[in-house]
């Protein structure tokens, strides 16, 4: 009887040992899955950023081609230079997000003071920034498309059973979709 209590403990305490080991493995794959999808989110955030960085330092050429035909247009100018900097001030992606619609309407502004100059429209040096803004624009769409595709699975994943129990208690919040408001949905305009 004895031998046959102490085989009932000794399988009690191996099944408790094995079920703490599954667990223990459980958290461990969860927390891997959810490290891997926030890295992948952080690495899209970072494509679009390069690809903003890369329209705002287009931004200075342009602006320089196109001063030199419309010297009277300042405002525009200024605003341009108001929105870029607010961009290079924004953090979130809700603040990169407001910055970009700043910039959207200054471009679009910029653009419609160049259909005015039909010398400006046939500059070989603008016509070849219009051409990289237009490639930029078009590469900042699919990154901003990846992100916020990467985004929602992470989000959509911290929210499902089993890792809504543990994606708090490890650190693991939900990530800011990159969203544009309004009209400033649509492309910049760069054709002329």
């Amino acid at each position: 009887m004895v031998g046959l209590l102490e085989g009932a403990i000794g399988i009690g305490i191996c099944g408790i040992g094995a079920l703490i080991l599954v667990l223990v493995g459980g958290i461990a794959y969860m927390y891997n899955k959810l490290v891997v999808l926030s890295k992948r989110c952080d690495n899209a955030w970072a494509q679009i950023d390069v690809q903003l960085k890369r329209r705002f330092d287009l931004i200075p050429n342009l602006v320089e081609t196109v001063k030199g035909y419309a010297k009277h247009e300042k405002g525009i100018f200024e605003n341009v230079t108001k929105a870029r900097s607010a961009w290079q001030k924004a953090k979130t992606p809700a603040e990169k997000a407001k910055a970009e619609n700043m910039l959207v309407g200054a471009l679009k502004s910029l653009f419609a003071v160049a259909e005015n100059y039909p010398q400006l429209k046939a500059n070989e040096n603008f016509a070849d920034l219009q051409k990289q803004l237009e490639e930029t624009e078009n590469k900042i769409a699919y990154a901003r498309q990846f992100y916020n595709d990467i985004v929602t699975e992470f989000n959509t994943t911290i929210q499902r059973i089993p890792y809504v129990f543990f994606a708090s208690v490890l650190g693991f919040k939900e990530k800011e979709l990159f969203e544009i408001e309004g009209e400033e949905k649509e492309n910049v305009k760069v054709k002329f």
